[in-house]
């Protein structure tokens, strides 16, 4: 096998064994059956990386999406007609990505998308912390503030320290220790270390050491019951799949309601897929630049059959994208690969997964955490400058204490006032030589700039020689023009000489 294949084999095994309990965990909390979650989680890996504009972008059932899905199939009253909204779903993203909208992605500045890695690493790392003490009440995946039990990320963690397992911690430091550990170089000079993926060691030891403590230390096992395992549901054939799939209920298709959530769902997802996408290219050791436009289009589809088979809505997660790139995934092949897994685990090994402890689990989004948010990541934007990153910091902690949307929007709110603040101060400049002012306007104008404009005007004394010079300015719009041309109406009665040299919209001289 070439090596490129198999560094794309390791790193499908990580992102599977990253969004298995993932798909679980976001159907747990859409109100939905698990099978669907998993439906999902296959479509997304195989179909949609198929037709994806990234090479390393990873599509599935999102977290941010859950209240969406458990408030509609509430709605709508029937998980087929949901199904039918996430069929239609996929036809509008389809459309979305064929008008190519996609370009809303590249307006998203930078320091938002690395407060956003930033926010997703500590809110993955918050999140964790009571799995890994064995405190499982949450769905593993949630990434609000504000939780499903009414708890909020803060309140968990300090709940799970008094309710501690000891089996849980064992078994993540044990896991922790492997992953950070296995590219140390001492370990890295054994060839076969190099061929099996440290998650892959974490879950096989994690489960073998909870199997031990049901033996020599009964008080520590992880048990099913309090939810401390993998829950995959057990299928014991193909025709019990069959039976099992909830297919659309096209009887609603003239339902307003289906059609109102099919949009919210396709608007939601489209922007979620955008700003992963945009986080994959920022965290992709080539540089690759993705499509949007395709990945909109591969979304589409994917929500298409996603929905007609009975699953979840898809979309690009940034979590098991992060998780394959620090996996050393090269190519798409590694989304497939977590797939067609997620496929085989589902249907031929369910048994053999529900004996997974969690707490294993949650040791290796830890480990993605903290790559995400390191302080060597944040020293970096810190000596960018206050600009860059006070917009950079508001979207982590918009994050942190929201969610992914709506830390984003914060973040792009505080990014487009340092835009225009920038801007507006190095549009208009004022020199002055005695009596002689010369106002340059230094690039296109426009109504942003009209403050700066008039403040400059104010400092021209009576009785002064003003020259204002556009020649830097291919383009000043209505409202700078205005400005100009009623300055220059009342500076006579001031005494004021002034002389406009290639002012857009200003005829006289």
């Amino acid at each position: 096998m070439p090596a490129h294949a198999r560094a794309d084999l390791s790193a499908g095994i990580v992102v599977f064994l990253v969004a298995l309990p993932l798909c679980l965990g976001v159907a747990l909390a859409s109100g939905a059956p698990l099978l669907s979650g998993i439906i999902a989680g296959v479509v997304g890996g195989v179909i949609v990386a198929l037709l994806s504009g990234s090479e390393l972008s990873v599509s599935g059932p999102a977290a941010g999406l859950a209240v969406i899905v458990l408030s509609s199939i509430q709605e709508l009253k029937s998980f087929q007609a949901f199904t039918l909204a996430v069929f239609l779903s996929g036809g509008l993203q389809l459309g979305i990505g064929l008008l190519r909208a996609g370009m809303v992605g590249d307006f998203i500045p930078n320091m938002v998308i690395k407060g956003m890695l930033a926010g997703i690493g500590i809110v993955i790392i918050l999140k964790q912390i009571p799995h890994a003490l064995g405190d499982d009440n949450d769905f593993v995946g949630d990434e609000s503030f504000q939780q499903s039990d009414h708890l909020n990320t803060f309140n968990e963690v300090s709940q799970s320290v008094n309710t501690v397992n000891w089996g849980a911690i064992l078994i993540s430091v044990v896991s922790l220790l492997i992953v950070f550990g296995w590219d140390r170089p001492a370990i890295r000079r054994h060839r076969w270390f190099g061929l099996v993926p440290a998650p892959l060691v974490c879950v096989v030891l994690g489960t073998l050491m909870n199997e031990a403590f049901k033996v020599f230390v009964p008080s520590w096992v992880l048990l099913a019951a309090k939810h401390h395992l993998v829950e995959l549901p057990v299928i014991g054939s193909i025709r019990e799949v069959l039976q099992a799939l909830q297919f659309p209920d096209f009887s609603r298709l003239a339902d307003p309601l289906v059609w109102k959530i099919a949009l919210t769902i396709a608007i939601v997802g489209s922007l979620e897929s955008l700003l992963s996408l945009e986080a994959s290219d920022k965290l992709d050791p080539a540089k690759r630049i993705s499509d949007p436009n395709a990945e909109l289009r591969a979304q589409g589809v994917g929500n298409l059959v996603s929905g007609l088979l009975g699953g979840l809505p898809v979309t690009s997660v940034i979590v098991r994208s992060s998780a394959n790139i620090y996996a050393g995934a090269k190519t798409r092949l590694s989304s497939m690969f977590h797939g067609l897994l997620l496929m085989v685990a589902a249907f031929l090994i369910p048994t053999v997964l529900n004996r997974v402890p969690l707490a294993c689990l949650a040791a290796i989004l830890l480990s993605v955490g903290y790559k995400l948010s390191s302080w060597a990541i944040i020293r970096s934007v810190w000596k960018e400058g206050w600009s860059q990153f006070l917009p950079f910091a508001i979207t982590v902690v918009g994050i942190v204490f929201t969610d992914l949307l709506k830390g984003i929007l914060i973040g792009l709110a505080v990014s487009v006032f340092f835009v225009m603040r920038g801007y507006t101060r190095t549009a208009v400049t004022l020199v002055q030589d005695g009596q002689n002012f010369l106002i340059r306007l230094n690039k296109d104008l426009t109504f942003v700039n009209k403050q700066e404009l008039k403040a400059r005007l104010r400092e021209i004394p009576d009785g002064a020689r003003l020259v204002i010079d556009g020649v830097r300015a291919h383009y000043v719009d209505h409202d700078a023009v205005e400005v100009i041309r009623d300055f220059c109406q009342s500076a006579p009665t001031r005494g004021i000489d002034t002389q406009c040299r290639r002012v857009q919209g200003i005829t006289h001289t």
